[in-house]
Formats: structure tokens, sequence, C-alpha cells
């Protein structure tokens, strides 16, 4: 990607899907400094949080796409993030999904997950998605059932251990 990309806000009915801020430090870290992180290799550090809300927007520029902050839209207040994601180290593109504990049990990473792949395929062009979780990870394997995803097989990833890759029905499956 050469150029600088503004990364989209999308809003629905309850959320808004939106670049990352500084004012979404607070939330962010705490979550990230949680046990709940451990999914994603956590605890982490206020710096490392800091680190990573920078590298969220930095995904956009480099891939020209990526994940957003998922506000709550009456508030604007951070709830967790969503979004198309492809690090280095990943076998190919996912949808991938976090949110954060004052957002869980409500729905949200469902609609916005929804969100999230719509916007794969229809303006990306994604022909298909996947979803990355750890085995453990109830809640997120709970998620990508409930969005339509079936098992199929597993990435060896350095750092994570063994992920299983979740496949999301294609756009064709979704009309």
């Amino acid at each position: 990607m050469t150029g600088t990309i503004t990364i989209p806000t999308i809003e629905t009915d309850r959320l808004r899907l939106r670049a990352p801020r500084l004012d979404d430090l607070d939330a962010h870290a705490a979550f990230r400094a949680s046990d709940r992180s451990r999914h994603v290799g956590g605890p982490f550090t206020r710096s490392e949080s800091f680190s990573h809300l920078a590298g969220i927007a930095g995904h956009w520029q480099l891939r020209g796409y990526g994940r957003w902050i998922v506000a709550d839209r009456a508030t604007d207040a951070a709830l967790g993030v969503v979004g198309p994601f492809h690090p280095e180290d990943w076998p190919c593109p996912e949808i991938a999904w976090t949110v954060y504990d004052t957002a869980e049990g409500r729905g949200i990473a469902f609609e916005a997950a929804q969100t999230a792949r719509s916007y794969a395929y229809d303006t990306l062009g994604w022909t298909g998605a996947v979803s990355l979780i750890a085995p453990d990870n109830a809640r997120s394997i709970a998620l990508a059932r409930r969005l339509g995803a079936r098992p199929d097989g597993t990435h060896e990833h350095p750092a994570f251990g063994a992920l299983q890759i979740w496949r999301h029905p294609g756009p064709e499956a979704l009309a």
C-alpha cells in the first residue's frame, strides 16, 4: 500500500466501528492487563497496550484494511476491537474480535463481527473468511458458531501454539 488510508466509520443500530483514538487507551489497556487477555498472549503492560493500539491503526496503512474500535453508538465508549486482520505470522486474513468486559453477553461481538465480515466481503471483495481461535476460548468458539463458521483445521503459531481455524460461510451463502 502507498499513501495514507482513511479508516472508515461504520454504524449499526447500536455500534460505531471507528478508528482507534488515544482516549481508547484506558479501556484497551484494562482489557489487555486482565486475565481475559490470556487468549491473545496477555496480560500486557499499559505500554504494550499502547503499542498494540497503535498497531491497530498502522495495520490499515500497511494492508489497506484492519480492525476498528467497537464503540457504543450513543456514548462512543470503547467496547472492543473487531475487523479484518492479517498479521505477518498468520496463515491468511481473518475476521478478528475482542470485546471488553463491559460488552460481554450483550450481542455486541456478534453485531460487530457480522458487520466486519460484511465489510470484508462487500467492500474488500473477500470470497471467504476465517477466524483463528484458541481452543480454550469457549466464548469465541460460541461466537464463531453463531456466525455460521465451522472448524477447518489448526494453525501452529510460534507464540500462541495451536489455534483452531474457523471458516465462515462465503458471501454467496449469506446473500
